[in-house]
């Protein structure tokens, strides 16, 4: 999948802002990045990101918190993930956006 430089440019530096301790979802990214309504983009961005890229892709979730199963014990390796950087999670297992969402300034 091919997107447009400048799209995967201020993904990577959106992604990368992300703090510690802190999530994004799909659909917040692909809007912090300049393309409203783009979250599959999104997520087929970070499919293909590779691993020594550095970037903090555990940090971003479902809008409703949920982690997608991208692959066999993806979800529960990124929910150790986030844990362990303090993101607090519900009691049916989804991140408790209301407390975790990054909202950037400015």
């Amino acid at each position: 999948m091919t997107l447009p430089d400048d799209f995967t440019a201020r993904l990577t530096a959106q992604l990368a802002a992300v703090p510690e301790g802190r999530v994004v979802s799909y659909g917040q990214l692909s809007k912090l990045a300049g393309r409203p309504r783009h979250a599959r983009h999104v997520g087929q961005w970070l499919k293909h990101l590779p691993e020594a890229s550095g970037l903090p892709w555990q940090r971003v979730v479902a809008s409703d918190g949920t982690i997608p199963e991208r692959g066999e014990g993806r979800a529960d390796w990124q929910r150790m993930l986030l844990e362990e950087e303090g993101v607090p999670f519900k009691r049916d297992g989804r991140v408790d956006m209301g407390k975790a969402r990054w909202i950037p300034e400015g």
